[in-house]
C-alpha cells in the first residue's frame, strides 16, 4: 500500500513537473464567414512590456499553430494574414494559467471591417513576401540617437560586428540601400552609422540580381544579399546629423562629421573624416581600374588590361600596415521627378591618405640542394590624394523602355619612397648577399568611365533585348628614380667585386588605354518555362606604353637612355564575344546552362626595337548551375564554370626591368593556354524566429596545362624567372565554409553557433631543374555568440587554426602548428546614462621548424561614455586603444618553393577625449523613440 501511494505521488510530481515545464500556447486560424483555413498565417508572440519580438511561427495547413515551453510572464497574441484585418490579443502564462488555447480565431477580411467598424492594432514585426523578409522598424524597441546599425542588431538573424560588416541569414550584406537607391555609392557603413534609427519604417532583406536579370527576369546567378531601408514618410523632411570631436595622448585625434538635408526625394548629404587613428574614413570604395604591374595582362575573357605605377595599396586603400593620417570628404545628392520616371544619383568624394610603414620579411627560399635566407628591412612613405566624381541617371522612355547612364571621373596623385636593405644568408648562416635599395616615385593617374543601358521589351511576354555600350579611358604618368647597390659572397665572405652592382637610374612611365566595348543581349522565351539569353559583343582596345630608363652620365644628370631598361609598346586588340545561356525555371528549381566564346586578335609593337607580336586565339567558357529552393530561406545550389587563360604579354615576351636586380624576369613564347574549371556548392537554410541557420559553401577548381614558374636560382642568391606549362600534374585548391547557429532560449535568448573553414592549395614550380610541390591548407573550427539588448550587447567568438605549408624541397623545413584567434566585443549601459563599451582581439601563431620565434598579440580597446538631456543629443567618450600595448602586426604565407614571414608597425597605445554631438529636425519635430 506504501509503495503504491509512493508510486502515486511521484507519478503525480512527475505529472506536474512535466506540466510546469509544457507552458503552451495552441489555436487555429480560420474565416468562419467562408470556413476556409487561413494556412501559413504569421502568428507572432509579443512582449507585453515593450512588444518586442519573443517568438514566431506559421500556421499549419490546417490552419492549427502551436508554442510549447513558453516562458512565464504577459504577452500579445498577433495574427496577420494578407487582405485581413491583424487579430491582436493579451494573455499571461503563469503557475496556473500555463496551457493557453484560442481555439478558432475568426479572422475578418479589412473589406468587411470597413463597413463595421475600424479596429487597431500591434503591426507584424516580421513579414516574408516572397523571397523578401521585411521587418517592422516599430515592433522593435529603440534608443534614444540610436544608429540603424543599432536597428538591425536586434533583428532575428541579423549581427553586425565591430567594423560594422553585416551578416544576415548566414550571408555578408554587400549592399545597403535607402528607398531602394544607393548612398554615397556603394558603402554599407555610410547608411547604417550615419541615419538615425527612429526614421526608419521598414528594413527589407533579399537577395538583389543584376540590372541585366532583373529586366530579363532570366536569372543570371549574379546575387548580392541586399538591405533596403525604408524611411517613413514625415522623416524624408528636414535635417539631421552628427559631429564627433576627440583628441588624446601622442597628438591621436580623430574628427567626423556628417549633415543629410531631406526633402521629399530630394537627398542631400556631406560627411568629412580626419585622423591619425587607423580610422581613414565613413568609407573609400574607389578601387583602381587597372592594374600596378607596369605590364600588359590578357584576363579571361580577352580584355586587356595595362598597369602603371605601383601606388599605395591599390589604390589608395589602408589595410592595417603602418600609422595613417587619412583625411577624406563627399558629397552626395539623388533626387527623382517627372513621376518617378527620372532619377538622378550624384556622388563626389575627395581624400588624401598619407602611411608610413616599417615592415621586416623573412624569406625562407628552398632549393633542391640548398637554402638561402633573406632578412630584409623596408621603410615605406607613401602619399595619395585622389578625388572622384559619380553619376547615375536613369529615365522611364515609355512602359517598355528604359535608359541608364553611368559616368565616373577619377584623378588620383602619389608619391612614394621606399628603402630597402636585404641581407642573404646560406643555409650554413655563411653570408651570400647584400642589397641596398631606394626608389622613389611621384605619379598621376586619370581615370574616365561612360556606361549607358538601353532596355526594350518587346509585345511577347519575356521577349525583350538590352544594348550596353561603355567606355574606358586611362592616362598615367609616373616619374621616378631607382638607387641600388648590390655586393655578392662566396663561401668563405669574402667579396665578389667583379660582380658589384650600382645602379643610379631615373623611370620615366606614360600609359595611355582607351577601351570601347558594345554588347548586345537578346532574350526569347522558348516556353513557358525555358529562356534563350543569346549576346553578341564587340570590344576594341588601344594601348600604349611608353617606360624609359635613363642612367646618370654625372651624379644628378640623367640624360642616357637604357635601351636594355626601356620600351614603347603600342597594342590593339579586338574581341568578338558570342554567347548563348539557356534558362529553365519552373517551381522551385532553376536551371541554367551554356557558354559564351570569345574570338581575339591581338597586335603589338615594340617602338624601340622595332619588334611586333601578334596573336589570334580563341576563349571558352562554359557555364552549368542548377539551384533547387525548398523554400524563401533554403536552398541549395551547383555551378561549374570552366574557362581558358591566355599566357599573359608578360609570361609571353616580358617589359624587362631592374627594380630587383636580385629577381630577373624572362619570356616563353612557346607557352600555351591552360585551362581552369571551377565547381561550386552552397547550400543554406534558416527559420526566422528561432534564429537557426545553417550553410555550407564550397568550391574546388583544378587547372590543366596549368602556366607555372620555372626558377633558375644560382650560386649569388640571383633567380630568374621563366612560365612553362605544367604537362602532367594537376594544380587544385579548395575552400569549405559551414557554420550552424540558433537562438537559445534556457541561456536567456543567447545566439550560439559553431563554424568550421578549411581551404588547402596544391601547387607547383621549377626549381633548378627539379619540380616543387607545395602543400597549404587550413583548418579553422570555431563557436561564437551573441546577444542584443536594451540594456547591453556581447559578441565573442574563438577557436584553434591549424596551419600547413610545406614545400618538396627541404620537406624537414615547413610551417605546421596550431594556432588561436578569438574576438570579443562588449557593451554595457548603466544608470545616469552611462555605457561601457570594450573589445578584444587575441592571435597567436606557434614557432615551426621554418620560424623559431612565436607570433602573439592581444589587443584591448575600452571606452566610457556619458550621455546628456534627454534625447542624449550630446555625449562625452573617454576611450583607450590597445591598453596592453601589443598591436604587433605580422603574417606568414607560402609562395612557391618560399615560405615568407613579414612583421611591421602598427598604431600602438593612446588615450582620446571626443565629443559627440548629434542634431536632427525631421518630420518638423524631435522624434520619440518607440
Amino acid at each position: 500500500m506504501k509503495k503504491t501511494f509512493l508510486s502515486l505521488i511521484i507519478l503525480l510530481l512527475f505529472t506536474v513537473v512535466a506540466k510546469a515545464q509544457s507552458n503552451s500556447v495552441k489555436g487555429f486560424i480560420i474565416d468562419l464567414s467562408s470556413n476556409a483555413k487561413l494556412h501559413n498565417a504569421t502568428v507572432s508572440v509579443l512582449n507585453a512590456k515593450d512588444s518586442t519580438l519573443y517568438k514566431f511561427t506559421r500556421a499549419a495547413q490546417n490552419g492549427s499553430f502551436s508554442f510549447q515551453n513558453v516562458k512565464k510572464g504577459n504577452f500579445i497574441l498577433l495574427v496577420t494574414y494578407p487582405e485581413y484585418a491583424d487579430f491582436v490579443n493579451k494573455f499571461a502564462i503563469d503557475s496556473v494559467n500555463n496551457e493557453i488555447d484560442f481555439n478558432a480565431i475568426d479572422m475578418k477580411t479589412k473589406a468587411k471591417l470597413l463597413n463595421e467598424v475600424i479596429i487597431k492594432g500591434q503591426a507584424a514585426a516580421i513579414k516574408i513576401k516572397g523571397d523578401t523578409t521585411e521587418f517592422n522598424a516599430a515592433a522593435y524597441k529603440i534608443q534614444p540617437n540610436d544608429r540603424v546599425e543599432d536597428l538591425l542588431k536586434k533583428f532575428p538573424g541579423v549581427t553586425v560586428d565591430a567594423q560594422g560588416k553585416i551578416t544576415a541569414q548566414g550571408k555578408t550584406v554587400e549592399k545597403v540601400l535607402v528607398d531602394g537607391e544607393e548612398f554615397f555609392g556603394d558603402d554599407p557603413t555610410l547608411v547604417t552609422k550615419n541615419l538615425r534609427a527612429d526614421m526608419v519604417d521598414k528594413v527589407q532583406l533579399f537577395e538583389k540580381s543584376s540590372d541585366q536579370a532583373a529586366f530579363t527576369g532570366v536569372d543570371d546567378g549574379e546575387k548580392k544579399q541586399t538591405l533596403n531601408i525604408v524611411l517613413k514618410e514625415d522623416k524624408k523632411q528636414g535635417y539631421f546629423g552628427k559631429v564627433d570631436v576627440g583628441y588624446g595622448t601622442d597628438d591621436f585625434y580623430q574628427v567626423q562629421a556628417m549633415i543629410n538635408k531631406f526633402k521629399n526625394k530630394e537627398k542631400i548629404a556631406a560627411y568629412f573624416t580626419s585622423s591619425n587613428t587607423g580610422k581613414t574614413g565613413l568609407g573609400w570604395d574607389d578601387a583602381g581600374k587597372y592594374g600596378s604591374s607596369g605590364n600588359m595582362e590578357v584576363s579571361d575573357d580577352g580584355m586587356i588590361y595595362i598597369g602603371g605605377f605601383d601606388d599605395l595599396d591599390d589604390g589608395g586603400r589602408y589595410w592595417g600596415e603602418g600609422i595613417p593620417l587619412a583625411n577624406n570628404g563627399g558629397l552626395h545628392y539623388e533626387n527623382k521627378w517627372n513621376s518617378d520616371k527620372q532619377s538622378i544619383n550624384a556622388n563626389y568624394k575627395a581624400g588624401g591618405l598619407n602611411v608610413k610603414i616599417n615592415k621586416n620579411t623573412i624569406n625562407q627560399r628552398n632549393l633542391p640542394n640548398a637554402i638561402f635566407n633573406t632578412n630584409t628591412d623596408q621603410i615605406t612613405d607613401n602619399d595619395t590624394f585622389r578625388q572622384k566624381i559619380d553619376a547615375t541617371y536613369n529615365i522611364k522612355i515609355d512602359t517598355t523602355s528604359t535608359l541608364k547612364v553611368v559616368v565616373d571621373a577619377t584623378l588620383k596623385n602619389t608619391e612614394s619612397n621606399v628603402i630597402n636593405n636585404s641581407t642573404g644568408r646560406r643555409g650554413d648562416n655563411s653570408l651570400l648577399n647584400i642589397s641596398d635599395r631606394n626608389t622613389t616615385n611621384e605619379g598621376k593617374q586619370q581615370l574616365f568611365n561612360l556606361n549607358a543601358l538601353y532596355t526594350k521589351k518587346l509585345k511577347k511576354t519575356g521577349r525583350n533585348y538590352t544594348v550596353n555600350i561603355s567606355q574606358n579611358y586611362s592616362q598615367i604618368n609616373s616619374e621616378g628614380y631607382l638607387k641600388s647597390f648590390n655586393r655578392f659572397y662566396d663561401e668563405s665572405e669574402n667579396e665578389k667585386l667583379a660582380e658589384r652592382q650600382n645602379i643610379d637610374q631615373l623611370k620615366d612611365d606614360d600609359i595611355l588605354t582607351n577601351k570601347l566595348a558594345t554588347n548586345i543581349t537578346y532574350t526569347e522565351p522558348l516556353s513557358k518555362f525555358f529562356n534563350l539569353v543569346a549576346n553578341y559583343g564587340l570590344t576594341y582596345t588601344s594601348s600604349k606604353s611608353d617606360r624609359a630608363t635613363y642612367d646618370a652620365s654625372t651624379p644628378g644628370v640623367y640624360n642616357n637612355l637604357n635601351a636594355e631598361f626601356s620600351n614603347n609598346f603600342e597594342a590593339d586588340q579586338l574581341l568578338n564575344q558570342l554567347g548563348a545561356i539557356f534558362n529553365y525555371k519552373k517551381g522551385k528549381q532553376v536551371i541554367t546552362f551554356g557558354t559564351k566564346t570569345s574570338f581575339i586578335n591581338f597586335d603589338q609593337t615594340e617602338v624601340y626595337r622595332n619588334t611586333n607580336f601578334k596573336r589570334n586565339f580563341t576563349n571558352w567558357l562554359p557555364q552549368a548551375s542548377y539551384q533547387y529552393k525548398f523554400s524563401a530561406q533554403k536552398s541549395v545550389n551547383v555551378s561549374y564554370n570552366g574557362s581558358n587563360t591566355q599566357p599573359s604579354v608578360t609570361q609571353l615576351q616580358p617589359v624587362r626591368t631592374n627594380d630587383d636586380p636580385l629577381n630577373i624576369v624572362e619570356g616563353n613564347e612557346n607557352l600555351r593556354p591552360s585551362y581552369n574549371n571551377r565547381i561550386s556548392v552552397r547550400y543554406n537554410s534558416y527559420k526566422v524566429i528561432s534564429n537557426k541557420s545553417f550553410y555550407v559553401n564550397g568550391s574546388f577548381n583544378f587547372t590543366n596545362n596549368q602556366i607555372v614558374s620555372n626558377n633558375i636560382t644560382d650560386v649569388n642568391g640571383k633567380t630568374t624567372y621563366k612560365s612553362v606549362n605544367l604537362d602532367s600534374q594537376t594544380p587544385f585548391n579548395y575552400y569549405v565554409y559551414s557554420g550552424y547557429s540558433r537562438k537559445f532560449s534556457f541561456l536567456g535568448d543567447i545566439n550560439a553557433g559553431v563554424g568550421l573553414g578549411s581551404n588547402g592549395t596544391r601547387s607547383y614550380n621549377y626549381v633548378n631543374g627539379e619540380l616543387n610541390t607545395t602543400n597549404s591548407v587550413t583548418y579553422r573550427p570555431s563557436i561564437n555568440m551573441n546577444k542584443y539588448s536594451d540594456k547591453g550587447q556581447f559578441y565573442f567568438s574563438f577557436g584553434p587554426t591549424y596551419n600547413s605549408q610545406q614545400a618538396s624541397l627541404q620537406q624537414q623545413n615547413n610551417n605546421k602548428g596550431w594556432g588561436y584567434d578569438g574576438y570579443l566585443d562588449l557593451n554595457f549601459k548603466l544608470p545616469k546614462k552611462i555605457s561601457i563599451t570594450a573589445n578584444s582581439e587575441y592571435i597567436y601563431q606557434p614557432s615551426t621548424t621554418s620560424f623559431d620565434n612565436k607570433l602573439e598579440r592581444l589587443v584591448i580597446n575600452a571606452s566610457l561614455t556619458k550621455a546628456f538631456f534627454k534625447e542624449e543629443k550630446l555625449k562625452l567618450m573617454f576611450s583607450a586603444n590597445d591598453i596592453l600595448k601589443q598591436n604587433i602586426g605580422f603574417r606568414r604565407v607560402a609562395s612557391s618553393n618560399s615560405i615568407i614571414q613579414t612583421t611591421y608597425n602598427n598604431i600602438s597605445r593612446y588615450f582620446l577625449f571626443s565629443v559627440i554631438w548629434d542634431f536632427n529636425k525631421m518630420g518638423g519635430g524631435t522624434p520619440k523613440t518607440n
